[in-house]
């Protein structure tokens, strides 16, 4: 497993480059989880949980209106969605530990407890890369890191999940970054062209370089799982990675490209599946970005003057439209900003990775690859449950 996992470390790009660990030393064996314990689990249905959250929306106007936004879970929803969480963890190990911290919790509240609203939430803990690890592989000065141990935890509650609490239902897989990562390798393993594959809806892998032959959806990383090109189509993916229509992705990027040959990095606009642009439902946290587990700063002005935003998040409708760009710059979601000048309403999109300062061009608008599109995705789903279970005669 541990060469396998290796092996396919630099097609699945789990989030950045592969750091590859020593071949010649045998693999440390560390006890799996039991996913029967209910603290391995963020979300589980009927639980009071990391999911149980208050999601309210503050909606902006482009004249400045406000207008509140309620939202509530669907507690008969007729699938499942089953999440796995991008680089969140700030432990100070190379692989996180199984004790959830606010920055696991928040990502969950940002990226993934919206979807109650049509289907049911399972998101297990697990021993991701952590924050500090990342950084160290980026900085040059790699520490031994377990990728193995990551993904057999996935796929440890992947299969207690199918054999306990599936019972035939259809389900959503999603994931942002590391997670889309791990997810991919899933789908490669236990579910592509095997009896699960049955089951699945559709695949959500955001933030990952997903390899497709250029000009084909199916035939890179997966072999029987296309890419969607309608809302209504199930048993597909839906992958993509983002950056400013005006800043693509350059020759340092880490998202866009992937170095097979005659191989593109997937792309599919959740506001647009078919083709052509889109305009993006978006939600973003009022008080920072959870999905990078606060380390970067991405809150915004909203509205000038500044007015207090009495809800946790926020939605701005018509400000970001999304298209698909197929380039030699790679293969994005392009985002564009459509102010109104004489308006109130934010003129700008925070969503950069800043370091020490410096916007890092390399990572796109990677932090916010699920919120500038979240309303779509939830849309989307919702459309591919009626359609999976209208053919089941449901």
């Amino acid at each position: 497993m541990t060469r396998r996992v290796l092996a396919l470390c630099g097609v699945f790009a789990l989030w950045a480059p592969c750091v590859a660990t020593v071949g010649a030393q045998a693999p440390v064996v560390t006890p799996g989880n039991d996913y029967a314990l209910a603290p391995n689990w963020l979300c589980r249905p009927g639980r009071s949980d990391a999911c149980a959250v208050d999601l309210a929306t503050t909606v902006i106007a482009a004249n400045g209106t406000l207008t509140r936004e309620a939202w509530t879970a669907n507690p008969d929803a007729p699938i499942d969605c089953f999440y796995v969480y991008p680089t969140v963890s700030r432990d100070t190990t190379p692989n996180s530990d199984m004790i959830p911290g606010p920055e696991e919790r928040g990502v969950i509240r940002e990226q993934f407890a919206r979807f109650a609203s049509q289907c049911k939430l399972y998101a297990p803990l697990y021993r991701q890369i952590s924050i500090p690890a990342l950084f160290k592989a980026l900085s040059g000065a790699p520490v031994p890191m377990d990728r193995v141990l990551a993904y057999t935890d996935v796929r440890d509650a992947w299969r207690f999940y199918l054999e306990h609490d599936n019972n035939g239902r259809g389900v959503v897989l999603i994931g942002h970054s590391q997670g889309a990562g791990v997810l991919t390798q899933l789908l490669h393993d236990e579910i592509d062209g095997k009896p699960a594959q049955a089951r699945l809806v559709s695949a959500l892998l955001m933030g990952t370089n997903l390899p497709v032959p250029q000009g084909k959806d199916v035939g890179g990383a997966l072999s029987h799982i296309p890419l969607c090109h309608t809302a209504t189509q199930t048993g597909c993916v839906i992958t993509y990675v983002s950056f400013r229509a005006e800043s693509p992705p350059p020759l340092n990027t880490k998202f866009g490209r992937v170095a097979a040959p005659g191989m593109v990095a997937g792309c599919v606009n959740p506001a647009a599946p078919g083709g052509g642009s889109g305009a993006l439902q978006s939600y973003f946290a009022t008080g920072g970005g959870a999905s990078a587990g606060n380390l970067f700063d991405i809150r915004n002005a909203w509205l000038t003057p500044p007015q207090p935003i009495p809800t946790p998040f926020v939605s701005v409708p018509g400000l970001l439209t999304a298209e698909c760009v197929s380039s030699d710059a790679g293969s994005y979601l392009a985002i564009t900003v459509h102010p109104d000048p004489t308006g109130p309403r934010t003129k700008t999109l925070a969503g950069d990775v800043v370091i020490a300062g410096q916007v890092k061009s390399d990572w796109g608008l990677h932090l916010i690859d699920m919120s500038a599109a979240m309303g779509n995705l939830v849309g989307i789903v919702g459309t591919q449950s009626r359609a999976f279970m209208a053919a089941r005669g449901k």
